[in-house]
């Protein structure tokens, strides 16, 4: 019976079909993703061999027999993936199923074409070990399927006689085969490839995210260390209140706030603002607050203190950032309050007998800028109800959705109708005004609030 070269090419593609389908079900099995995460084990090896070598054997059934007695058939395709994918042992097992069977069929051309598919396997075995596991792209898998079948082609001649009737059968398959066995491994080839793209995306997101969660957890850490920097509640001072608050706008901020006794009858109260946001902020805030601490002592004006704080800081400031910072010494016995401004905003004193808002102003330059420095001290006395707040950028420069900032007179305005509440409320009107002014934007900057009211 005559066949068409047509009639082979369809033949092929449909069985190549039916193999495609099957290879896409094994290929989402658990031990075909061991041995694609070079998981060898003697189960999953012997499992690939079977299954393979089946196709292989499905592949010469699905063939079609031709005049001479030869079949075009698609065998060669299984041991090639085969040897693709898991190396020469599980090519070479694949192949020897294909090729013995395909022996004892017998026909003109059963010993090029058993050995044939053999060396399928054992080839896609050893391209596996030259490329190192990894799997060819779509072009080279169809290339190397091409080159095999002609070279399958070249052993029907070499070996198989008569020699006339050996070239009848190669001019009759082998256009078919080698278009059927190229496109066939071509596919296979695209769906290994997608699998190999899909477990490498699956496996980055889990990197990803577990980075992420490790991320997150040193965040919440770092949070609750510099936390523990602040205060846990304000002293109780007799004559005044005090009230605080910090809210940074990362996970970690560069506000801080401190509350430092000096003597029985003095405390030394700092607010500061270090440049920058973030974790650079955060460990230059824990820098800083450490070194003013330990430089306020009992015999130090406000601005010895400070002036010296600032000296150590200066040397450490190699990434050029610096602090703002105002630090005051209340003598709760005497009501009074000298202090200092190291370039920063301008704390408010709203005054409880007239109602009236000042700002506490005096010259200086922010700390970590230079070595020696110049700071003005100024004294204060404090009445009945006065209240002093002090506050960091974040509160005057937070921003509503038309980009306008809350600043300083929304802030006065908000401070001078507040003479009758205590120190906490005071710190809870001005944090509900300034969300209210944002209208639901991101906080643009660390927030920080202390107020100090004479009672």
């Amino acid at each position: 019976m005559e066949v068409s070269v047509a009639d082979i090419l369809i033949d092929l593609i449909g069985t190549g079909c039916v193999i495609i389908v099957f290879a896409y079900v094994v290929t989402r099995t658990r031990f075909f993703a061991d041995i694609l995460d070079k998981q060898f084990s003697l189960k999953n090896q012997i499992i690939l061999i079977l299954l393979f070598g089946a196709l292989s054997i499905y592949g010469t059934y699905g063939g079609i027999e031709l005049s001479s007695g030869a079949i075009a058939n698609i065998r060669d395709l299984s041991p090639m993936v085969a040897g693709l994918v898991g190396g020469p042992v599980i090519g070479l097992g694949v192949g020897l199923i294909g090729g013995i069977h395909r022996y004892f069929l017998g026909g003109l051309t059963c010993l090029p074409c058993a050995l044939a598919t053999v060396i399928a396997g054992l080839t896609g075995g050893v391209i596996y070990k030259l490329r190192k596991g990894e799997f060819p792209t779509v072009w080279q898998a169809a290339l190397f399927a091409a080159v095999f079948e002609s070279f399958h082609m070249g052993l029907v001649l070499l070996i198989a006689r008569p020699y006339a009737e050996a070239l009848a059968v190669v001019k009759e398959v082998s256009l078919p085969m080698i278009a059927a066995n190229a496109a066939g491994i071509a596919i296979f080839a695209f769906i290994i490839r997608n699998l190999i793209t899909e477990r490498r995306t699956a496996a980055e997101k889990d990197r990803y995210r577990r980075e992420l969660e490790r991320r997150e957890y040193e965040m919440e850490t770092a949070r609750g260390i510099q936390q523990s920097f602040l205060p846990e509640s304000p002293p109780q001072v007799e004559g005044f209140e005090l009230a605080a608050l910090s809210l940074p706008a990362r996970e970690v901020g560069g506000d801080f706030y401190d509350f430092i006794p000096i003597s029985q009858d003095k405390w030394g109260i700092v607010i500061a603002d270090v440049s920058g946001k973030g974790v650079p902020a955060a460990l230059f805030m824990a820098l800083s607050r450490t070194l003013v601490r330990a430089n306020v002592m009992a015999d130090l004006t406000a601005s010895e203190a400070i002036q010296r704080a600032n000296h150590l800081i200066s040397q450490d400031a190699r990434s050029g950032m610096f602090v703002t910072l105002f630090y005051a010494v209340l003598d709760s016995r005497r009501k009074r309050l000298n202090y200092v401004n190291a370039g920063h905003n301008p704390p408010l004193l709203l005054k409880g007998s007239a109602g009236n808002v000042i700002l506490l102003e005096a010259k200086g330059i922010a700390l970590g800028v230079m070595d020696d420095i110049d700071l003005e001290e100024r004294e204060l006395e404090l009445a009945s109800n006065d209240m002093v707040t002090l506050y960091t950028d974040g509160v005057t420069e937070a921003i509503n959705g038309k980009e306008e900032q809350f600043g300083q007179e929304r802030l006065i305005e908000a401070v001078a109708r507040s003479n009758n509440l205590p120190a906490q409320g005071l710190i809870n009107r001005i944090k509900e005004e300034v969300t209210a002014f944002a209208q639901g934007q991101p906080q643009f900057d660390d927030f920080t609030l202390v107020i100090l009211k004479a009672t």
